[in-house]
């Protein structure tokens, strides 16, 4: 198979003088220079050949360029117009036979939909910026449900909690979201000293494998949800008793779901909020 010349730290710093591209905070934007580094994450894909990948953030191309021979192709979602415009043209450089597989889009991955994207994207694989890493994931899965594994590289915080058992001290709204999808699992740390510029946190992977959503409405699910977890501290009656009208209503629908009204949010997986959700159907 034709490979691809993966980006090192020079090659990484000269792309951006020559695009006079400054990494902003604002875009979270920390680029990949060790190539090293997006092999493992091809690897951990573990991408079959037919497979359509969408990769989100591709920056100055680091990811792009290891993904394309692995995969069938490659759709890269850019919000940076500087950088969408350059990655066909560092893709033809660096992979000359691989090029053609590269379509990329200019846009926002929190807004785009899937008439934007030119395929059916079975596998998700990105350096997320941190600062929107969950949204632009939960919004994904929603959006294309082609996407079949996940793999993301996300601040390791954010990992854990993406990736959360319930009764873990950083289970919440993200890790209960998530798991309405898939299945999220921690596979790898990866260093600060891969990026520049260099973050000041740690970075993890996070694995996702989709399984079939629960047979409910996900936007009353998800509304039980964000109220548990709104009041951490609270037990369930009191922190769901305005999303149910009262705590009274709230301890009625928790019994109705067979959830114990003294238990907090941390402690009900995903399946426990379905049945509280369900349980307002029931009840009327």
């Amino acid at each position: 198979m034709t490979g691809s010349a993966l980006l090192g730290p020079a090659d990484v710093r000269r792309l951006a003088e020559d695009l006079d591209v400054r990494p902003t905070k604002k875009l979270g934007q920390n680029f990949v220079h060790d190539p090293n580094t997006v092999r493992r994450i091809v690897t951990v894909a573990e991408l079959d050949p037919q497979d359509v990948v969408l990769e989100v953030g591709p920056g100055l191309g680091s990811l792009t360029l290891a993904l394309l021979p692995a995969c069938a192709h490659l759709v890269a979602v850019e919000i940076d117009p500087v950088l969408a415009a350059r990655l066909p043209a560092t893709a033809r450089d660096r992979a000359p036979g691989l090029a053609d597989r590269l379509t990329v889009v200019e846009g926002d991955a929190m807004r785009i939909t899937a008439d934007q994207i030119p395929a059916e994207p079975t596998a998700l694989v990105a350096n997320l910026p941190y600062n929107v890493a969950v949204p632009v994931v939960l919004h994904l899965l929603s959006e294309l449900p082609s996407l079949r594994t996940v793999l993301v590289m996300v601040q390791a915080e954010v990992a854990d909690r993406m990736a959360a058992p319930p009764g873990s001290k950083v289970y919440g709204v993200p890790s209960v979201k998530v798991a309405w999808y898939a299945e999220a699992r921690r596979v790898a740390t990866v260093p600060r000293s891969v990026f520049w510029p260099v973050p000041n946190v740690d970075s993890a992977l996070v694995l996702m494998r989709r399984r079939p959503t629960p047979d409910a409405d996900r936007a009353r699910v998800f509304a039980v949800v964000d109220a548990a977890f709104a009041q951490r501290r609270k037990t369930l009656r009191a922190a769901l008793a305005g999303w149910a009208g009262s705590a009274a209503r709230a301890e009625e629908l928790l019994v109705a779901a067979g959830v114990e009204p003294g238990l907090r949010g941390e402690q009900l997986s995903v399946s426990d909020f379905v049945r509280i959700a369900q349980a307002v159907a029931h009840l009327g």
